[in-house]
């Protein structure tokens, strides 16, 4: 349901959106109503440009700082009922107001990727968590909302998809992550199981990495098993698509865990056959 830099390549070969920046998104594949893929497309938009700014290796700090700032400008502009200044923003204060969508949620966004800029560590899971929160969860609180579908129970277990896939997203993206001077691991957990940043640095898969991504994986798995009720609550495509999403999620932490979460040697993101495969068990099993 969701997607960041931080990357999980769900539906690959099916989408009508290009997820190669900004993986952690809803994505408007054709199993949505159409009416729905537009709105889905101008809030990616929102999000890649404002990943692409957070991640780029040639801007320098203090531009990113500033564009970012701009975005939250704009954010304001729409909040305060003013015209924004640019057509992006000017198509996303228009979707707003059709969907009457938080605004807050667009705020959470920008929260993460101003985040990445100067957070490059987190001491603990629940750090890590609070990440969570502001990069992924309100994008399954957005795609809720655009539904028709954002009651409690159904916005809780978004919450624990979207914290799920990102929490693999930060599995497979390990290395790059860490070639941008990031760590998306609680470092506390990484020095109980013997784990250093030496690891990451030069590749070592030994037992200590081993248990460490077997009990990352494992806790991953957890948070999608807990928000897989809410496929089975929306109708129709609406549900077929989160069902899609989570089954997608799953078959990568079967890849994870298949390679005793050896993410230096091999990719384990969601391939062509792989994605045929859920799809067809997702909706002839629905």
């Amino acid at each position: 349901m969701l997607l960041n830099h931080h990357r999980l390549v769900l539906l690959n070969g099916y989408l009508v959106l290009p997820v190669d920046h900004y993986e952690n998104f809803p994505i408007a594949s054709i199993i949505l109503p159409k009416h729905l893929r537009a709105p889905i497309e101008t809030i990616y938009n929102f999000a890649r440009s404002a990943d692409d700014i957070a991640d780029s290796r040639e801007l320098p700090a203090t531009f990113k700082q500033e564009r970012l700032g701009f975005f939250r400008e704009e954010l304001q502009r729409i909040q305060s009922d003013h015209s924004p200044l640019t057509p992006l923003f000017s198509e996303l204060a228009l979707l707003i107001a059709q969907h009457n969508l938080p605004i807050t949620l667009f705020f959470q966004l920008l929260d993460a990727f101003e985040q990445d800029l100067t957070i490059k560590r987190y001491e603990n899971f629940a750090q890590l968590r609070l990440y969570c929160n502001r990069s992924a969860n309100p994008v399954g609180r957005i795609l809720l909302h655009l539904f028709g579908h954002a009651q409690d129970d159904n916005l809780q277990w978004s919450d624990s998809i979207c914290t799920s896939l990102q929490i693999i997203n930060f599995l497979q993206d390990i290395t790059d992550d860490y070639e941008m001077g990031r760590i998306y691991l609680p470092q506390d957990e990484m020095d109980s199981f013997g784990v250093t940043e030496h690891h990451i640095k030069n590749k070592v898969f030994d037992l200590s990495w081993l248990n460490f991504m077997d009990f990352q994986i494992n806790r991953a798995r957890q948070y999608l098993d807990d928000g897989s009720a809410l496929y089975d609550k929306l109708p129709g495509r609406m549900g077929i698509e989160i069902k899609t999403i989570v089954k997608s999620g799953l078959q990568v932490t079967k890849k994870l865990s298949a390679s005793r979460g050896n993410v230096f040697a091999k990719t384990h993101k969601i391939n062509s056959l792989d994605f045929a495969c859920i799809l067809f068990q997702t909706i002839f099993r629905n």
